[in-house]
């Protein structure tokens, strides 16, 4: 059975990784210090024998016994109203995180696959984005932290690759969606659809004409388990390339949840908030056969109890 260590073990993209090598075979070694993760999103794993849980900051040293295969680092925090509140540990999780991870990598002779963001185009002055596209980012701003802990990742990756020979994958991860998301974690659609359910005003920054692409976590999870196996040590982009303007996002959350007290409301946008972001995905359609298969409708459909459910609770 072959063995895989995936960091963020029990954040939303982490738990759904670790369900899907569970189903394909593997054991699965989770690891998380739950900064932002948590144990509700891994608790039905706890009594396989394919699952085993180690609670671990990876910004100091990472030991796991025994041999591994592969090794997926998703530990950081994700959304603005984390690395807003927390800095410094995303900055540290994405250099010193990495940085060991990367040498645990090299010690077991296991290929990693390290998880990017379209945050490393920053304000893209090219639409859409490319992985070859060097990106507008603001180091000094208040997403710097995030948008260069992650180009840190990609360039400190690249040198393990080049210097110490180590099999290395990059993935550039889009807006994802899907059940899992923390109501509260700042990002746009369990924003909306929370404050829908509660009948709220759904918090459009300034006049919603910037857009995003929604990709189901579904979706995403197969792009990323086929670049793992794949050959490509380069960075791609793993998204859907469907766009919409947060403006039409908000009326399409209201008219999926059916609160008539739901309504739109007006605030400043946010600095260095992207205007734009659409993945360019030709690079994951010729080498990995991947493209998106669950429209964001049907995503939405099925991400709907759950987020009425938490709501609720």
């Amino acid at each position: 059975m072959k063995r895989v260590l995936i960091t963020g073990a029990a954040g939303f993209l982490g738990s759904h990784l670790c369900d899907r090598f569970i189903r394909e075979g593997y054991h699965v070694i989770g690891m998380d210090n739950l900064l932002t993760g948590s144990l509700d999103n891994i608790q039905h794993l706890f009594p396989l024998k394919e699952f085993e849980y180690y609670h671990h900051d990876v910004s100091k040293f990472v030991h796991v016994p025994g041999t591994l295969d592969y090794i997926l680092h998703f530990a950081s925090p994700a959304s603005p109203i984390d690395y807003l509140k927390m800095p410094i540990q995303t900055l540290k999780v994405g250099a010193l995180g990495t940085h060991n991870l990367l040498g645990l990598a090299k010690a077991k002779n296991a290929r990693i696959l390290v998880a990017s963001t379209s945050e490393v185009y920053g304000d893209p002055l090219v639409h859409p984005q490319k992985e070859d596209y060097w990106g507008n980012v603001n180091p000094v701003g208040p997403r710097g932290v995030y948008d260069e802990a992650k180009r840190f990742l990609e360039a400190i990756t690249m040198a393990y690759h080049n210097f110490h020979g180590v099999e290395t994958r990059i993935v550039r991860i889009f807006n994802t969606f899907g059940p899992r998301m923390r109501i509260n974690d700042g990002r746009v659609l369990p924003a909306f659809i929370s404050q829908a359910i509660r009948g709220e005003g759904l918090t459009v920054f300034g006049d919603g004409s910037q857009t995003r692409s929604f990709c189901f976590m579904e979706d995403l999870v197969e792009g990323i388990y086929r670049l793992l196996h794949s050959d490509h040590h380069l960075p791609v982009n793993i998204g859907n390339p469907r766009e919409i303007s947060i403006l039409d996002f908000a009326k399409e959350i209201i008219e999926l949840v059916g609160n008539p007290k739901a309504k739109i409301v007006y605030k400043p946008l946010p600095v260095d908030d992207p205007k734009i972001r659409q993945p360019d995905i030709s690079k994951a359609r010729e080498i990995l056969g991947w493209e998106p298969k669950v429209s964001r409708e049907e995503g939405l459909k099925k991400s709907l109890s759950y987020f009425q459910e938490k709501v609720g609770a």
